[in-house]
């Protein structure tokens, strides 16, 4: 005697559950949507020189303004003293005096990483339209 089928009379389901998969992949979707925004508003775009124009920045170093963050509160400006307060109103009249709007930022180790991009978005506020990065 041959053993009886124990589904025999009932239908059987043959398909897959794909609600977890979509719950997982609109979650994803959602997470991408929100993100996106993010990576793309505090990019700083980079920009190296070609090998031969060490001299010729030399010769343009007259046509920038020079920021050196020395601590948490105080910057120089063009080797002046400067708060960080008065950051933005020192930036403006530089580069009017100047009539360029390019701006070398140099820090040294003990400045965290705040700072520095503290320092980047003020002067991107103020007018800055090229900046570059000297790491000591």
């Amino acid at each position: 005697m041959l053993p009886e089928n124990k589904n025999k009379g009932r239908e059987v389901f043959h398909d897959a559950n794909m609600t977890p998969l979509i719950d997982v992949c609109l979650v994803l979707v959602v997470m991408l949507l929100l993100l996106t925004p993010l990576a793309f508003e505090s990019g700083i775009l980079l920009k190296s020189s070609p090998p031969g124009e060490e001299q010729a920045e030399k010769n343009k170093s007259a046509a920038r303004v020079e920021l050196e963050v020395i601590s948490a509160d105080s910057l120089l400006v063009d080797r002046k003293p400067v708060s960080l307060a008065s950051l933005g109103t020192e930036l403006g009249s530089r580069f009017e005096q100047k009539g360029c709007r390019r701006v070398l930022i140099t820090c040294g180790d003990k400045i965290t990483h705040g700072m520095f991009v503290y320092v980047v978005d003020q002067t991107k506020l103020n007018g800055a339209r090229e900046i570059a990065v000297h790491g000591n």
